[in-house]
């Protein structure tokens, strides 16, 4: 049995929860998401809990049970409490604005770079600091990934845009030889 796959996801107050064929609808105070789950699968809603589990014991189907849990669990999160992803920006003049719903980057090249919203996820800025936040967990941490490769943090000086919680290995510059016969 799948270690995730079994845990039953309790769904909170404000969460609910639609079931029909194999698709699962959950809404919230922070929007609505939905997801089709494969046959191999199934989905139950038991009270105040939503439980997966496979129909057959193939292969394939103990891989999806275990995923199909955390897809769930992350709809349920993500329309009651929201996601949110943090990226920071390093560098000398490196900046991020609001520019309308758009996300407006200054971050070294000749030209700002316009980041276009889309519908679900919302930019925030705060001490050089850009807050992307919304219901998807995937389509969050995508927006995060295509921000973050406008300019990936450099191993010499550090410059770039990188996650709060992203370790940047350095490496060291050059070195002058010395005068004693190099």
């Amino acid at each position: 049995m799948s270690k995730i796959g079994k845990l039953p996801v309790s769904i909170p107050e404000g969460v609910t929860v639609q079931l029909s064929q194999n698709r699962i609808e959950v809404s919230g105070p922070k929007g609505d998401l939905s997801f089709t789950f494969r046959p191999e699968v199934d989905i139950a809603v038991e009270d105040s809990t939503i439980k997966v589990a496979r129909r057959q014991e193939t292969k394939f189907a103990k891989s999806l049970h275990g995923l199909t849990r955390s897809l769930v669990a992350n709809m349920v999160k993500g329309v009651s409490q929201g996601h949110e992803k943090v990226l920071e920006l390093i560098g000398v003049g490196y900046r991020a604005s609001i520019q309308g719903e758009n996300l407006l980057l200054s971050v070294g090249f000749s030209h700002p770079v316009l980041i276009k919203r889309i519908k679900g996820v919302d930019f925030e800025i705060k001490d050089n600091k850009i807050i992307i936040s919304g219901a998807d967990k995937s389509l969050v941490g995508e927006i995060a990934a295509s921000i973050k490769r406008v300019r990936p943090p450099e191993p010499y000086k550090g410059k770039g845009i990188k996650y709060l919680d992203e370790l940047v290995r350095r490496k060291a510059g050059k070195t002058l030889k010395t005068a004693t016969g190099a």
